[in-house]
């Protein structure tokens, strides 16, 4: 049922925006998508399942928005900075985001092992959220490798000598700078002027 999952998942997100996740009940969640709580029990097989499926949905969305970021520039020092401006927007709207990408798990979210758990489940998404979740350097190194993936495709731009002389590097950069940011927002000209001014500093001479 992914349209019924989407909606509990949803009603999940709402909830929690409201309440600490221990406050969070089960019967609310299935009432307010509308459907019964064996349906959400079906789904997701506990609350501990719940919260793991969340969690994984939240990842997911953040490196999705990480593709958008980067396929909207040719030029690679500005696919970087819509990057990391993303990275820094998703972090400060999102809890959950901004938990995964600093290790910080405060006690009003759901703070499930990012280790697999034994999954008997028979829905292929609840199997996937009860595998192994992103820690923050899991999140660090695929945001870097769709990165210097795009970076370092044939006639790619930058791959003439005019963008930056080590991809990755560069990207882990600007990914941590990112972060810095979501801790003490920057003054005017925002992330992108901080950004640009560090990968002007690594544009080879």
């Amino acid at each position: 049922m992914p349209a019924a999952r989407e909606s509990l998942l949803d009603a999940a997100y709402t909830a929690l925006a409201r309440r600490p996740w221990s406050a969070v009940r089960m019967v609310d969640v299935a009432a307010a998508a509308g459907v019964s709580r064996q349906t959400l029990y079906n789904e997701f097989g506990s609350k501990e399942g719940l919260a793991r499926a969340l969690v994984r949905r939240e990842a997911d969305g953040f490196l999705a928005g990480v593709d958008r970021a980067l396929a909207g520039h040719t030029d690679p020092y500005e696919r970087l900075t819509a990057a990391a401006e993303w990275t820094a927007s998703a972090a400060r709207r999102n809890a959950l985001v901004k938990a995964m990408l600093t290790g910080c798990w405060s006690e009003r979210l759901p703070a499930p092992p990012l280790s697999a758990v034994p999954s008997s489940s028979a829905v292929p998404a609840q199997r996937r959220a009860d595998g192994p979740l992103p820690a923050p350097g899991d999140l660090l190194a695929a945001v870097r490798d769709r990165a210097v993936a795009l970076a370092s495709a044939p006639g790619a731009p930058g791959t003439d000598g005019a963008g930056p002389a080590d991809p990755a590097g560069a990207c882990e950069l600007v990914f941590r700078l990112a972060l810095s940011c979501v801790a003490a927002p920057p003054g005017e000209g925002g992330i992108a002027e901080l950004v640009r001014g560090a990968l002007r500093g690594r544009t080879p001479g």
